[in-house]
């Protein structure tokens, strides 16, 4: 089994996630008593969070290159940055560490062409559905996006980082989530792509009209393909 370093505490609550997954999927592929053999570096959100409303990229990708840098000296073969929004600076990441780091957006859009899916709607944080680091990715696949929708993403933003980061899941988060997935499903879209590694809290993933795209299934599932691939 090949080691695994995952950088988490964007949210905790997704690392949490992450972690799960990625052990039950190892425990059923090869039984037993098995379970994955990885890394964490769990960062504190805050300092995050500082620097993105204060528009500080570099700095940001700064904290992120000397993660990247523990989990490889630790033994890590590959990284995975376990949040979506965080992407916004993996150019400035992935060339620093000599190891590679998966990128999210890749994973999903190559499950999604390997499905078939031509087209999609996005959904997730506000920068991950409006700015381009994200959506350029999915499109390179061959997957045609819906435009977003700039009422809704300020709505699903303030659900993620008011309420899910925190670990809470509001009925009237869920029936908004779900008035917003049935809007989605009237256009013309193949499906959604949950564009943040929390919204599966208040999104049941496996019973809506569209086949739904969950990021952190989908990437934590990758990680899983690396570590029992052959070296």
């Amino acid at each position: 089994m090949r080691k695994i370093g995952l950088v988490g505490g964007m949210s905790w609550v997704s690392t949490e996630s992450y972690y799960r997954r990625i052990n039950s999927e190892v425990q059923r592929r090869l039984g037993g008593f098995s379970s994955a053999q990885l890394s964490i570096e769990s960062v504190n959100y805050s300092d995050y969070a500082r620097l993105q409303s204060d528009d500080d990229w570099d700095a940001a990708a700064g904290l992120m290159i000397r993660s990247a840098k523990r989990l490889e000296n630790a033994g890590a073969t590959a990284i995975l940055i376990c949040s979506n929004a965080m992407h916004k600076i993996y150019e400035q990441v992935a060339p620093e560490v000599g190891v590679p780091i998966l990128h999210i957006a890749d994973c999903v859009g190559d499950k999604m062409v390997a499905n078939g899916v031509k087209n999609a709607a996005l959904i997730g944080t506000r920068n991950v559905m409006t700015e381009g680091f994200y959506r350029k990715r999915l499109v390179a696949k061959g997957v045609t996006l819906s435009p977003p929708d700039e009422n809704r993403a300020e709505e699903i933003d303030r659900i993620i980082y008011e309420e899910l980061m925190f670990s809470q899941a509001s009925r009237d988060s869920e029936r908004t989530m779900k008035t917003f997935l049935t809007n989605i499903a009237k256009q013309e879209v193949e499906a959604i792509v949950l564009g943040c590694t929390e919204l599966a809290m208040i999104v049941d993933t496996k019973a809506n009209i569209l086949p739904i795209y969950d990021s952190m299934e989908i990437h934590a599932d990758a990680a899983v393909e690396w570590m029992l691939s052959e070296n």
